[in-house]
């Protein structure tokens, strides 16, 4: 029996190749029965994500039929083939150790798809789709992705504009968000997703302050806020301590002369402002005021690759460890050594992942 993996990316097939595959969570298990029978496999667990499907498998066919997994998967009359990749062995089993410690990912190191790969394998455990084999696998793949988070760097440094603007304010305010409060001017994707990050800290309170005001109640009322008009903006930023701008607005909105008044009815207490607009909202002369942190788009992506690159330098360290679990695993199924000298009455079976006995 041959352990494989079968699947597409982001790194093999576009999104519109990707979507006529996607598995909905709720439909792993029976999505997986269907992958079992149809493709005679004895033991599946069927990995479904926004970047990847991949099929786990042991089964006695080679790699020419992997295709045709797919076309279970899905009602297009699309040819799948030229964006599948296919791996047996200790290929498969460190490819499923990348994926699940966010090596494999569009952002390396990214923790997200140790759940999702932890949510598969359960799925199919709980449907009795895994087997011997399988179950060894993902337990392991699970305890490598922790070894992994734990022992390198690679989960360390925020890689989204959103968990940037986070990162930066924690360095401020001395890794302590709790009993301060955020004004969101302008209700966008972006702002949205700044203040999602911040509220994860436990921000203590959140304005919004927006055009629409149907908006700005819609926000700040998900976060237990308030929502203010854009003419209330600078009365609101005198007890803010951070303040997201990104309005979308044709001209600068916010001036030195009406920061530096804020800034005096506050006592100059620390203000920290992150516009993330195209054109800015935010004068650049502002930064020139005392106790006054500004950064804008360009800022957040400049730390956003100094922290990719320092994830990228973990690789070695991070494959080290797979490598050392791989062979760990394979230790564990091909049994103790034989001693020199001394013949086995039968010849064990080679379990290097590609050839296995299935119990």
């Amino acid at each position: 029996m041959k352990l494989f993996v079968a699947g597409l990316s982001y790194k093999t097939a576009p999104v519109e190749v990707r979507e006529k595959l996607a598995v909905h969570a709720s439909r792993l298990r029976c999505q997986g029965c269907r992958l079992k029978l149809g493709g005679n496999l004895s033991e599946v667990v069927l990995l479904s994500t926004c970047n990847r499907v991949e099929v786990y498998g042991v089964t006695d066919w080679a790699k020419g039929r992997a295709h045709r997994l797919f076309q279970l998967l899905s009602s297009a009359e699309l040819d799948f083939t030229p964006y599948l990749y296919f791996k047996e062995g200790a290929e498969a089993v460190e490819h499923l150790f990348s994926v699940a410690s966010g090596l494999d990912s569009m952002v390396i190191g990214e923790t997200e798809i140790t759940g999702q790969v932890k949510q598969a394998y359960q799925a199919a455990h709980e449907a009795k789709l895994t087997g011997r084999i399988t179950n060894r696998l993902f337990q392991t793949a699970l305890q490598t992705a922790k070894r992994i988070r734990t022992e390198t760097c690679i989960g360390r440094g925020a890689t989204s504009v959103g968990s940037v603007a986070v990162e930066l304010a924690e360095r401020i305010f001395d890794h302590n968000l709790s009993d301060k409060s955020v004004l969101i001017i302008g209700a966008g994707k972006m702002g949205e997703a700044c203040v999602r990050h911040l509220a994860k800290k436990g921000i203590r309170s959140v304005v919004v302050a927006n055009r629409s005001p149907e908006r700005a109640q819609l926000l700040a009322a998900e976060f237990g806020g308030r929502a203010v008009g854009m003419d209330g903006c600078l009365e609101a930023m005198t007890s803010a301590d951070i303040v997201v701008t990104s309005t979308g607005a044709p001209q600068t909105i916010l001036h030195r002369d009406q920061v530096a008044g804020v800034m005096a009815a506050r006592r100059n207490r620390p203000l920290f402002l992150i516009d993330i607009a195209v054109p800015r909202d935010v004068a650049p002369e502002v930064q020139q005021l005392p106790n006054v942190y500004l950064y804008n788009v360009d800022h957040l992506e400049t730390i956003v690759r100094e922290n990719v690159r320092l994830r990228e330098q973990e690789l070695v360290r991070c494959r080290a460890l797979i490598e050392q679990s791989a062979r760990e695993l394979m230790q564990r199924f091909n049994g103790p050594a034989i001693p020199a000298g001394i013949r086995p009455p039968v010849s064990p079976p080679a379990w290097d992942f590609a050839s296995v006995q299935t119990g």
